[in-house]
């Protein structure tokens, strides 16, 4: 899979873009602020429907532009596609593919399949649960695109719960009661949703535990013990693999014990959005225990198993490399350069083209004042 054309209108600085691109290694290099990211973020857009950088589509519109527009042509072995995203920061988006309306944007998820390094990836080891959950959940759709209807039916059902929740404990501290009685239908769906988006994830945590401990020990350098488990907020059922069904009921019954202490805080405290990822190096939590270059090491690992996962699946990944190799020592950067080059697409941004390994050489283009030039 790959890439062969971007277009961009009024997406985030440039007004207009049409880039050429072709399997291989590509690499757009100039100074902070001119563009580069930016590129990366509508390759991105077009593989997730959401930005890497920010959580609303509003900042991705260029200053004064009423809508943007990203068009991707994909070739996947002898078959191409051309996704086209309209954003439009208030309303619904929309999408066409091959030049016709589709009816949701999310049917156009599959048809690129894309992994990301980027410095903010220091953020999964460092940061808070949510953006631990949040790899998983990207992970999963690019896998099976039809669990992105899940993760949204859920939020849509935990949102409206914790709506009721709220207002009901706002009524109860006025002196009322406060309307319960819708609240058992939302606790059924939530268990449902739930435990089908809890049972995939923990399936995903499986199927990536080898491979992040290979790619750790390939980047680093050295063995280590590399612990990667998924907690749940929720008590495990009996059984050793609990199905969807014990998952749903285990759910359903911390609800139900869950219910006085939900109404007074008005927020649904037991669910998947509550659960994390926990990492470890050598036995410690690598939140707050790790080296810097211990993180760093475990962040490129939870890619790389990602990127090695979605080729196992026959779903042949664009790599998209923004600015990554600044932040790491010689070492890692030819190993981590290693470890991509077979990829059938790579595309690295950086400031610098030296920071770029030589084992990396391939097209390159300067992006300069919005403009994006081959190099000769």
């Amino acid at each position: 899979m790959h890439l062969t054309h971007l277009s961009l209108v009024d997406f985030r600085s440039y007004p207009s873009l049409d880039l050429a691109l072709g399997p291989g290694v590509v690499t757009l290099v100039g100074r902070n602020g001119q563009g580069k990211t930016n590129l990366i973020e509508a390759i991105g857009y077009v593989a997730t429907l959401a930005s890497h950088r920010v959580s609303a589509d509003a900042p991705l519109v260029r200053q004064g532009a009423s809508h943007a527009v990203v068009r991707a042509r994909i070739v996947r072995g002898d078959r191409a596609a051309l996704v086209e995203l309209e954003i439009v920061p208030g309303r619904a988006n929309r999408a066409r593919l091959n030049r016709a309306p589709v009816g949701r944007p999310r049917d156009v998820l599959g048809l690129l399949c894309t992994v990301l390094f980027a410095p903010e990836d220091l953020a999964l080891v460092k940061g808070d649960p949510a953006g631990r959950r949040q790899f998983l959940d990207e992970l999963l759709i690019a896998r099976t695109p039809r669990m992105a209807a899940v993760l949204a039916d859920y939020d849509r059902v935990l949102k409206q719960r914790s709506t009721l929740l709220r207002t009901a404990g706002a009524a109860r501290r006025a002196g009322g009661k406060g309307d319960l009685r819708t609240l058992d239908v939302w606790d059924g769906y939530l268990a449902s949703y739930g435990a089908e988006l809890l049972a995939a994830r923990l399936a995903l945590v499986e199927a990536l535990r080898p491979g992040v401990a290979g790619a750790y020990a390939a980047v680093a350098g050295a063995q280590a013990a590399v612990g990667f488990e998924y907690r749940a907020s929720v008590a495990a059922p009996d059984p050793v693999r609990p199905d969807r069904e014990q998952w749903e009921e285990a759910i359903r019954v911390e609800l139900v014990a869950a219910r006085p202490r939900e109404i007074e805080r008005g927020q649904t405290l037991v669910g998947p959005h509550r659960d994390d990822l926990l990492l470890t190096v050598d036995g410690l939590p690598a939140r707050g225990y790790a080296s810097h270059g211990e993180s760093w090491s475990l962040a490129l690992a939870l890619r790389l198993a990602s990127f090695e996962l979605l080729r196992a699946d026959d779903r042949e990944p664009v790599l998209l490399l923004d600015d990554v190799f600044a932040e790491l020592d010689v070492q890692r950067r030819a190993r981590l350069a290693e470890l991509v080059a077979p990829a059938e697409q790579v595309l690295v941004t950086a400031a610098v083209e030296a920071d770029v390994p030589a084992e990396l050489a391939g097209t390159r283009y300067v992006v300069a004042a919005g403009e994006v030039l081959r190099a000769p």
